[in-house]
């Protein structure tokens, strides 16, 4: 032990963060075995579904040009569709991110005339500009589709009565956004999730749901497409990408949604039958067979983090107890000075760009200045040790990732030892 707590103090983590961290995790013994129990289905689940689907050396063959009968696209979104049980799977390098996979799908499924609902409240902030909430070129709105939300309650709940009066026969698509985002709310589990839906498709049988699963992929043992989405879509730089994937996105839903995906993504007539993999399939397949874990060590690190800032005095979302249905643990920490002291922690433990300082500045797709450190392997990828937040009250940060659990301990020490040292907090 005293070896260890030297090598943290020689990184720059004093022995009272240290030993006040240690005293943190004596009381999570038993949520940390639930969620690698999580972690152990979820493992055997990916790994049936490439068993089943005959995963050989041939799937990482890198293909170019057109990619005409790529194999190892083709089966690596065959295995896709399994690990989320629906029909069809579109798991491409050419979708740059979550933004860019939500585009695709909600573009692909609404023409002019049609109506997109969120019954959740406002949507992600880059999310914004590809509605036309904030106006924008190319957006939703210009092309002649309309856009209405219904808040949520006070206490972060469903208003089942203000949903059922907003979908109307114009009503196309109605999209869910599991996580928080840049919000305080509670994250959706995939229970409440499935509830939602069955009460739209039950006012209007034939609307269309689209899930946007970022952060949340393998924190449950179900997915949302498991309860009834037609479209469950996420980054592959994120959870199911295992921190190895370097670029893409991916949409499963049923054959007609993804088809539809396809043909906006490449062209019609064209659809899933082009797309160069361009040599990074080992990547995607096996950060896809590592995710399980991966996301594991990062749902460790959030409890970690709640556990660590609430009893300093820190609101936390979730709080120190409440069960988790992402990765993400947001920390109200009330000024712009704490934020960057919390983020520059993060960045202080990053295996890249360790001695770079983060400062808020201008982001495209924001409307508010955004800190963000990320010493990742895969630029943006918050699967990784990661923190980020508009610079606007309540002040909060983001935390998310860490592709093991002790990384995430280390980020989240040295988050604090930050804070101790520029005197905003006391132990």
């Amino acid at each position: 032990m005293q070896e260890l707590i030297a090598r943290y103090e020689q990184m720059g983590i004093s022995r009272k963060v240290f030993e006040y961290g240690e005293a943190t995790i004596k009381n999570l013994t038993d949520r940390f075995a639930e969620i690698d129990s999580i972690a152990e289905y979820n493992q055997a689940k990916v790994l049936s579904a490439m068993q089943k689907n005959r995963v050989s050396a041939v799937c990482f063959a890198a293909t170019t040009g057109y990619g005409y009968d790529d194999v190892g696209r083709d089966n690596l979104e065959k295995v896709y569709a399994d690990v989320f049980h629906t029909e069809a799977a579109l798991v491409r390098p050419q979708i740059t991110c979550g933004t860019h996979a939500l585009t695709v799908a909600l573009s692909a499924n609404l023409l002019p005339g049609d109506e997109l609902l969120s019954p959740v409240g406002l949507p992600y902030d880059t999310l914004q500009e590809v509605i036309g909430i904030r106006p924008s070129p190319c957006s939703l709105a210009e092309y002649g589709v309309s856009y209405r939300q219904v808040d949520l309650l006070t206490d972060g709940s469903f208003d089942y009565d203000g949903i059922r009066n907003a979908i109307s026969e114009k009503t196309k698509l109605i999209t869910i956004q599991r996580s928080k985002g840049y919000a305080t709310r509670p994250t959706f589990s995939v229970s409440q999730i499935g509830e939602l839906i069955a009460f739209c498709k039950s006012v209007k049988p034939d609307v269309l749901v689209m899930v946007d699963n970022c952060y949340g992929e393998f924190v449950e043992t179900i997915e949302p497409s498991d309860v009834g989405a037609d479209m469950t879509v996420g980054s592959l730089i994120k959870n199911p990408g295992g921190g190895l994937a370097p670029i893409g996105g991916y949409i499963c839903g049923t054959q007609e949604c993804v088809s539809r995906c396809a043909y906006r993504l490449s062209a019609p007539g064209l659809g899933q039958e082009v797309g160069a993999n361009l040599g990074i399939m080992t990547a995607l397949y096996q950060g896809f067979f590592l995710a399980p874990t991966v996301v594991a060590g990062a749902e460790k690190g959030a409890i970690f983090a709640a556990n660590l800032y609430e009893p300093l005095g820190f609101h936390c979302v979730p709080n120190a107890t409440e069960s988790r249905h992402d990765i993400i643990q947001a920390v109200e920490l009330g000024s712009e000075e704490a934020m960057i002291a919390f983020c520059k922690g993060i960045q202080a433990a990053a295996p890249v760009d360790s001695y770079v300082d983060p400062l808020p500045w201008e982001m495209p797709g924001y409307n508010d200045k955004v800190i963000m450190a990320a010493g990742a392997f895969v630029q943006g990828s918050s699967i990784e040790l990661s923190a980020d937040g508009p610079i606007r009250p309540p002040y909060a940060v983001y935390f998310q990732g860490g592709l093991t659990w002790l990384h995430a301990k280390t980020g989240i020490l040295m988050s604090l030892q930050k804070l101790l040292d520029a005197g905003l907090v006391q132990l």
